[in-house]
């Protein structure tokens, strides 16, 4: 023990001079790494202009419509602005509850414990993939061409997103679970239905209510957004106080639309304490 406690002091000292003289050729390396960083990082500030004129002109007219958004205006609005997030909030709430339901077959299509027909398995997980690689705004401004303006566009959005969303985060928790819940299912002689019913939805509820939570209050903000290329709510109204100038009315629509967030995050929140402590 003695021999061992002598001998620290003298290792450390060997594994920080070993950290501190590292070989040449890794050195080379990490320079020439954070040259090739530095390098893409400022090509990629000349080609978006962030050091150009345009810039600084556009910097003072940023100021003034901030000074001008420090005073809320339009209260006579109030209804037609609160009747506008209600909207907003019933499109995340619909588009997060269709797309959950229907991401549960399919992440038991998707899930390798579950399906375990690989060929289908890897068609049906490009197709949530191919699903979730459009954002939001896409598949709006897909849907709005399709059936015109109002909410249906963005609810079905946040539906299509959520669904292969929700459906990789579902696959890869029952992927997680437990096989033993599942084997004594099945030697009780419980059916394929049994064993995803009683041995593996009862591992994975808890980490499916999460995700489901989660992805409400991240639809909230991005149904807001969906408003801008007319799929209804909120977010149309804010875009029409911006395009005519409307600072003071957009700054009251904004208050609005932070009041509403931070609402649902603190119903989220209790909603995961509650269900999920239960579970």
């Amino acid at each position: 023990m003695s021999l061992t406690l002598e001998a620290l002091p003298g290792a450390r000292a060997a594994y920080l001079e070993a950290a501190i003289r590292r070989p040449l050729s890794r050195r080379i390396k990490r320079v020439l790494f954070a040259a090739l960083a530095s390098a893409i990082l400022v090509y990629s500030a000349w080609v978006c202009e962030i050091f150009s004129p345009k810039l600084l002109a556009g910097l003072p007219k940023l100021g003034n419509a901030l000074l001008l958004m420090l005073s809320p205006s339009g209260f006579q609005y109030l209804p037609e602005f609160l009747w506008g997030l209600l909207e907003t909030i019933s499109m995340a709430f619909l588009g997060t509850l269709i797309g959950a339901v229907l991401a549960v077959p399919l992440a038991i299509l998707c899930s390798s414990k579950t399906f375990p027909i690989r060929i289908l398995q890897f068609g049906f997980r490009r197709f949530s993939d191919a699903l979730r690689s459009f954002d939001h705004l896409i598949w709006a401004l897909v849907f709005v061409r399709a059936i015109g303006l109002g909410p249906i566009a963005g609810i079905m959005a946040i539906a299509l997103v959520d669904l292969g969303t929700l459906a990789k985060l579902y696959s890869e928790a029952i992927d997680n679970a437990s096989k033993g819940p599942v084997e004594g299912v099945r030697a009780a002689g419980g059916t394929w239905l049994d064993e995803i019913r009683l041995g593996i939805l009862p591992q994975v509820l808890p980490v499916m209510l999460s995700a489901t939570l989660y992805m409400w209050e991240s639809n909230t903000r991005s149904a807001t957004i969906l408003g801008v290329v007319g799929a209804g709510g909120i977010g149309y109204q804010l875009a029409d106080r911006l395009r005519v100038y409307e600072f003071g009315q957009a700054s009251l629509i904004i208050i609005l639309i932070v009041v509403a967030v931070s609402a649902i995050d603190k119903l989220s929140a209790w909603l995961r304490f509650r269900l999920i402590g239960s579970a």
